[in-house]
């Protein structure tokens, strides 16, 4: 689940190997290239981390951040 950690909505996922995790992370890219909202992430094998926040609100968690994670957790479902 999310969790907010110094201003930022934070998620870790961990896939069954690399091809999933990569999956799921150019899953992820087209849809916040949609949304013009980009995220922080890594990606170390099975496991991705993502963070977000909106730069434009002086690095805070703002609305866009919580419908892109939703949308995320419909790419990872």
């Amino acid at each position: 689940m999310w969790r907010e950690e110094n201003n930022q909505l934070v998620r870790d996922f961990t896939f069954a190997d690399f091809s999933e995790a990569f999956a799921f992370m150019t899953r992820v890219a087209l849809a916040a290239e949609k949304m013009d909202h980009h995220p922080w992430w890594s990606n170390v094998y099975n496991n991705v981390t993502i963070k977000l926040t909106t730069h434009e609100a002086g690095n805070t968690v703002t609305e866009r951040d919580r419908q892109l994670a939703t949308l995320i957790d419909t790419l990872v479902a």
